[in-house]
C-alpha cells in the first residue's frame, strides 16, 4: 500500500471585504429574511446588518488566521494492524477541507487533540480568496450559499456552539470501503459489519488490479417485505474497477435470522439472494447460495462496474398455523441508540430498529425539532446498541429511563410505541427522546437504561447505554467572557437520591426447559475435566438450547450443547446424544435445576479468573442504579442511609461503589469461604444485570488469557490477527526493559494490550470473541485451554443467561 503525500492547504481571506460583500447583497439576496434562524454561521452578519451600532464581532474578524492555524500539523495516528483505520483516514480528510469547510466537530476534535497533544503550530502557505464573481450574479450567489450551507453548517460562535444540541454534528455518513487487489486476490469486509467479499486468486490477470468497492444502504427494497417475504440484511453496493476477470467473486453476509429445525420450516422457507444491476431492480434470485445458520455464501459470476444484492428469507407459502415468514425463522432484531458527539443540558437520543444485524456507527437524522421548527439534518453518534430475538413482528413499548438524577427524560418522551407494520416494512424505524438536565450543574456523563416490551407477552429486553462526554471547554480557541469567568456558584440544596431503574425481583423455581436429549453412550473419563459432563446411556439431559459451544476435549475440539445431568451444568458432545423434544421426554427429574442454582454454578468460572479490583469497582458503581438492589442481593439488606457518611451519600454511584467495598472487606476477611468476583458476579445475575456481567466477562477473561499465554501471545497474535513480526514488537517496545527485551513476568502486559485492540474489534458481540478466543486457543501447539477450562466455563455462562432471565425475571413487577 503506498502512502500519498497531500500538502494542506489553508485558506486567508479578507473577511472585511466579504462583510462589506454581504451587506451589500442582503438587499438583493432571496435567501436573506430570517437568515440567521436556518443558519448559524452568519447569524452575527445578519445582527450586524439590523443593528449597526452593534460592537459583536467575529472571531474571524478578529482572528483571520484562526482556521489556518487550528488545521495544520495535525498528529496522525498508525494502526498496528493489518485493517483499514478508518477513523485515520477520515482525519486525514477532515484536515485536507479548507478552513470555511471545516465544521464545529472538527473544532471539537481539535481542541481534544490539543488538550491531549500540546505541540506549536505554524501557519501554512496561503491564498487569497476572489469574492467578487458573487456580487452581481444572484443565482451564484443562491447556489454558493446553498453549498456552502451543506458542506459545513459551521457556527461562528464557537462558545455558544459547546451548549446547543444540534449544530457541528455533520459530518460524512455514508460508511464504505474501497480496496486494490491484485492477482493474489483477497478479502475485503465493510467496517463494523459481517458483510465480506472473497476475492480468489486468480481473479484478474498477473500485474493487473481490481478495486472493490462495499457500501450498505440502510433501508433495502420495500418489495422484498410482504407476507411471504422478508429482508434480514441492508441493501448491498458492490462495486468493481476491472470486468476483465476470470474468477467469480463470493459475497459472504452474516443475516439477521436463521430458518427454524422443525421440519415444516426448513421445507416452506429458505434463505435467497436477489441481485440486479440497478438500486432500484428489477432483481432477480440467485441460485448458487450456500447457507449455513445465519449467513449465506453468493458466488457472483455475472459482474459489472456496480451490482446490488439484497439477502431475503423467503417462504413457498403460507400453512396454518403460520401467518406469516416469520413464523419460519428465529428472527433477530437489532436496536442502536444514537445521539450527539457531545452532550448538551438538553439533547435528543435517537432510538432506532433495524431490520438487519448491520447498525452504523454514524446516522444521518433528518426530522429533530427544536423550539417547534425542524433543523437541519444533523448527524449523529452510535452510543449503544442491543440484539434481541423477536419470534413474530408486533406492537412494542420503547422507554428510556435515565440513572442519574441530574438528567430527565422529557414525560411525555418517556414512552413510546412502535406499530407491528412499521417492523413488517423492513425499514428503519425511530423513535426521538428528548433528555435535559435538572438545575444548574455541571455537565457530566451519565448512564439511562433502555426498556423494550412487548405488548402482547411478557417478553422484556433492557440494557444500559452510557452517554459521551459534554463539550470540551474551547478556551483555546475562544475565551469566555470574564463576567462568566468570575460568576460566583451557587450552591443549592442537594436532591433527594431515589433510583429511577426498579431491578425485576429474582424468582428461585425450576427452569423451564424445552429440548432434551437422550444419550447414546457412556461417557466416563478417568481424568475428570471441568466443565464436561459425565454420562450413562440413556439418560435424558436437559439442553439450554441449541446453540452450540465449540471448544477441545480431551484431545480434539468437537461441538457441544449447554446441559444439565444430576443437578451439573456442562457440556456434552453433540454427536453423543439424540436431541428430543420436551413431549419426548420420558424421565427428567435428573436434570432439573433451579434458577439459583443454575446462577451459581455458570458464574464458578469467576472463582479463578483475575481481575483489576479498582476496574471492577469503577464498571459497577457506573452500571449499576440502585444501591439498595444490590445491597439486598448481597446480604446487606439490613444497610441504610445512616450506613452513609458524607462522602458517599452525594450520588447513587457512590451508593453502589460502598456497597461493593464493603462485601470486598468481608469477603478478604474470610479468604477461605468466600470470593469477591464470584458472590458479586452472581449477584448482577440476581438483578438481571446481564449487559454489566458480559462486559466484566469478556474483561476478566482478556486479563487472564493475557496472563496465562505470556510470552506464547506472540503464536496467538499470528492465529488470531496475522501481525506480522514487525507489529508484534511494536506491542512489545512500550514494556521493554533497560536491556531492550520484555521480562518474563511482564510479558502479560503486551498480550493484554494485543487482546483488548483486538476484542475491541466485535463491538458489543461478547459471545463472537468468547468462542473466537477459544477456538484461536484450541488451535495453539501447546494449548493452555487443555489445563485452563475458565474460558470454557464463561462460554456456557453466555449461553445461559437467556435461559436464566426467561425463567427468574419471567414477569415484571407491577410498579406500586
Amino acid at each position: 500500500i503506498s502512502n500519498v503525500k497531500e500538502s494542506k492547504l489553508g485558506l486567508d481571506i479578507d473577511w472585511s471585504d466579504v462583510f462589506k460583500h454581504a451587506h451589500a447583497a442582503s438587499r438583493t439576496n432571496p435567501f436573506w429574511n430570517e437568515l440567521s434562524a436556518s443558519n448559524p454561521f452568519v447569524h452575527d452578519i445578519a445582527a450586524s446588518n439590523r443593528n449597526e451600532n452593534n460592537r459583536y464581532l467575529s472571531i474571524l474578524k478578529e482572528k483571520p488566521h484562526l482556521f489556518s492555524k487550528v488545521s495544520s500539523n495535525r498528529d496522525s495516528l498508525a494502526s498496528s494492524g493489518d485493517e483499514l483505520d478508518i477513523d485515520c483516514l477520515l482525519r486525514k480528510t477532515s484536515s485536507r477541507r479548507s478552513g470555511r469547510s471545516k465544521s464545529v466537530s472538527d473544532f471539537l476534535d481539535i481542541v481534544d487533540n490539543q488538550r491531549l497533544h500540546p505541540r506549536e503550530t505554524t501557519p501554512q502557505k496561503t491564498i487569497v480568496s476572489d469574492m467578487t464573481w458573487l456580487q452581481n450574479d444572484r443565482e451564484a450567489y443562491k447556489m454558493a450559499w446553498l453549498s456552502h450551507r451543506q458542506l459545513t453548517r459551521s457556527c461562528l460562535d464557537l462558545e455558544a456552539m459547546s451548549h446547543s444540541p444540534g449544530w457541528a454534528q455533520t459530518q460524512a455518513t455514508d460508511i464504505h470501503v474501497v480496496c486494490k487487489l491484485n492477482y493474489e486476490g483477497g478479502s475485503v469486509q465493510l467496517p463494523d459489519s459481517d458483510i465480506n467479499i472473497h476475492v480468489p486468486v486468480g481473479h484478474v490477470l498477473p500485474g493487473e488490479f481490481q478495486e472493490v468497492g462495499l457500501k450498505a444502504i440502510l433501508n433495502p427494497p420495500s418489495s422484498f417485505n410482504n407476507e411471504l417475504s422478508s429482508t434480514i440484511s441492508p441493501l448491498i453496493e458492490l462495486t468493481l474497477s476491472n470486468l476483465n476477470t476470470r474468477e467469480a467473486i463470493f459475497l459472504e453476509v452474516k443475516v439477521a435470522a436463521k430458518v427454524k429445525n422443525d421440519p415444516l420450516s426448513q421445507v416452506m422457507s429458505d434463505i435467497v439472494c436477489f441481485y440486479s444491476f440497478n438500486k432500484e431492480g428489477p432483481f432477480k434470485k440467485l441460485e448458487n447460495c450456500y447457507t449455513y445458520q445465519d449467513t449465506i455464501q453468493v458466488k457472483l459470476t455475472d459482474l459489472s462496474h456496480v451490482m446490488y444484492a439484497v439477502i431475503a428469507v423467503q417462504a413457498n407459502k403460507i400453512q396454518p398455523p403460520a401467518t406469516n415468514v416469520w413464523d419460519y425463522v428465529h428472527r433477530m432484531v437489532s436496536v442502536g441508540i444514537y445521539g450527539p458527539k457531545y452532550i448538551h443540558p438538553s439533547f435528543t437520543a435517537v432510538f432506532t430498529v433495524f431490520g438487519h444485524n448491520y447498525i452504523p456507527g454514524k446516522l444521518t437524522i433528518c426530522d429533530i425539532k427544536k423550539g417547534g421548527k425542524n433543523m437541519p439534518p444533523v448527524v449523529f453518534q452510535l452510543w449503544g446498541k442491543h440484539t434481541f430475538l423477536l419470534e413474530k413482528p408486533q406492537d412494542l413499548n420503547i422507554s428510556l429511563v435515565s440513572c442519574d438524577p441530574d438528567f430527565e427524560v422529557k414525560i411525555e418522551d418517556q414512552s413510546k410505541n412502535i406499530k407491528e407494520e412499521d417492523l413488517k416494512t423492513g425499514e428503519m424505524v425511530r423513535q426521538q427522546f428528548l433528555f435535559s438536565m435538572l438545575g444548574c450543574r455541571e455537565m457530566h456523563f451519565f448512564v439511562f437504561l433502555v426498556q423494550i416490551k412487548v405488548l402482547k407477552s411478557s417478553q422484556v429486553t433492557q440494557f444500559h447505554v452510557t452517554t459521551p462526554d459534554p463539550a470540551p471547554k474551547l478556551c483555546g480557541i475562544i475565551s469566555r467572557p470574564k463576567r462568566l469567568q468570575n460568576r460566583k456558584e451557587i450552591k443549592s440544596a442537594p436532591l433527594l437520591l431515589i433510583p429511577t431503574v426498579k431491578y425485576p425481583k429474582f424468582q428461585d423455581k425450576t427452569l423451564s426447559v424445552n429440548t432434551y436429549g437422550v444419550a447414546l453412550k457412556t461417557v466416563l473419563r478417568q481424568n475428570k475435566i471441568d466443565y464436561l459432563l459425565e454420562y450413562f446411556k440413556g439418560d435424558t439431559i436437559a439442553l439450554l438450547g441449541e446453540d452450540k459451544v465449540k471448544a477441545i476435549g480431551q484431545t480434539k475440539i468437537k461441538e457441544w450443547y449447554v446441559g444439565i445431568l444430576r443437578k451439573k451444568i456442562g457440556l456434552v458432545h453433540c454427536k453423543n446424544i439424540k436431541v428430543i423434544s420436551k413431549e419426548q421426554a420420558m424421565d427428567i427429574a435428573d436434570s432439573e435445576l433451579t434458577t439459583r442454582n443454575l446462577a451459581e454454578q455458570i458464574a464458578l468460572p469467576f472463582k479463578k479468573l483475575t481481575y483489576i479490583y479498582s476496574v471492577v469497582l469503577s464498571t459497577v458503581s457506573e452500571s449499576v442504579c440502585d444501591w439498595r438492589a444490590l445491597a439486598e442481593v448481597l446480604g446487606y439488606s439490613h444497610m441504610s442511609l445512616d450506613d452513609f457518611n458524607e462522602a458517599h451519600a452525594d450520588k447513587e454511584s457512590e451508593r453502589v461503589a460502598h456497597v461493593v467495598k464493603r462485601m470486598k472487606e468481608d469477603c478478604h476477611a474470610n479468604k477461605k469461604k468466600r470470593l469477591f468476583l464470584y458472590e458479586l458476579i452472581v449477584a448482577l445475575l440476581k438483578i438481571d444485570c446481564q449487559g454489566l456481567v458480559a462486559r466484566l466477562t469478556q474483561d476478566t477473561i482478556i486479563l487472564t488469557s493475557a496472563v496465562k499465554l505470556g510470552k506464547y501471545w506472540r503464536e496467538l497474535a499470528e492465529k488470531l490477527a496475522r501481525l506480522t513480526k514487525q507489529q508484534i514488537e511494536a506491542y512489545e517496545i512500550p514494556h521493554q526493559g533497560k536491556n531492550g527485551a520484555v521480562a518474563l513476568e511482564m510479558m502479560w502486559k503486551p498480550a493484554y494490550d494485543f487482546l483488548y485492540t483486538w476484542a475491541a474489534h466485535y463491538g458489543d458481540s461478547y459471545r463472537d470473541v468468547l468462542q473466537d478466543l477459544q477456538s484461536a486457543l484450541d488451535k495453539m501447539k501447546n494449548p493452555v485451554t487443555k489445563h485452563w477450562r475458565e474460558l470454557t466455563g464463561t462460554l456456557i455462562l453466555v449461553n445461559c443467561m437467556d435461559v436464566l432471565r426467561a425463567s427468574a425475571f419471567s414477569k415484571m413487577e407491577e410498579e406500586e
